[in-house]
């Protein structure tokens, strides 16, 4: 993506072997196919390395576009150029609010979400003229980043698998000085498929990052501006 506001190539990666077409809209896509699947960071780090734009979009294949949110995501970005990735509002194909946005997470929050007390996720109530909200992290579903700001703290982490990448980076981009935001009257649908969750092999992956996560940041999480109430 480049100064316009919408798009300009697209990198599609086939992590496995499947059967199913994207639409492009017209647009030049570079295409790679893995010899053996890669994790969620390796495989959009691998994606960055064709980016000649000023933006660079993550998007998980399970995201769908009701309305186009790359102008006000843009727009947001020109506004403010600390921010160095934003999200929009990600709802469910129900209309619910997904839980895309939270504070970063420490283990007495764990505990309290564990217990059925509050899980982290901040809410996304649009402020005046709609300005972007900071959070502490955005989940990596569907994110937009400043080229800049990802090249600076060097890509996604790709000893995590699968989980906590994206908490990663939006810790270490808080703490070169880049900020992490939303923008609520930006909306995306995430048709989730979250069987995979109970499957043994992905508990284990999960435990993994958040072990690495702890060890990375427990006591060293950066300040932000998030107002915690």
């Amino acid at each position: 993506m480049n100064h316009a506001t919408h798009p300009q190539q697209l990198v599609l990666t086939k992590n496995i072997p499947e059967q199913e077409a994207f639409l492009t809209g017209g647009l030049p896509v570079k295409h790679i196919t893995n010899a053996h699947p890669l994790g969620f960071g390796a495989n959009h780090n691998q994606a960055f390395r064709y980016c000649e734009e000023e933006f660079f979009c993550v998007a998980n294949p399970d995201i769908r576009l009701t309305q186009d949110p790359f102008p006000t995501l843009i727009s947001c970005m020109h506004e403010d150029p600390s921010i160095g990735v934003i999200a929009p509002r990600v709802i469910n194909p129900s209309g619910q609010a997904e839980d895309s946005a939270r504070q970063f997470p420490a283990p007495a929050g764990l505990l309290r979400k564990a217990l059925g007390g509050h899980d982290g996720r901040m809410p996304l109530v649009p402020g005046p003229q709609n300005k972007p909200i900071p959070v502490d992290w955005n989940a990596g579903m569907f994110l937009v980043f400043r080229a800049s700001a990802f090249r600076s703290v060097g890509g996604f982490d790709d000893k995590f698998h699968l989980y906590y990448e994206d908490v990663d980076i939006c810790a270490r981009l808080w703490k070169t000085g880049w900020k992490v935001a939303v923008s609520p009257s930006a909306v995306v649908v995430h048709a989730a498929q979250r069987a995979s969750r109970r499957k043994p092999r992905y508990m284990a992956w999960h435990a993994a990052s958040m072990v690495r996560f702890f060890a990375k940041h427990l006591w060293r999480l950066p300040h932000t501006t998030v107002d915690r109430g």
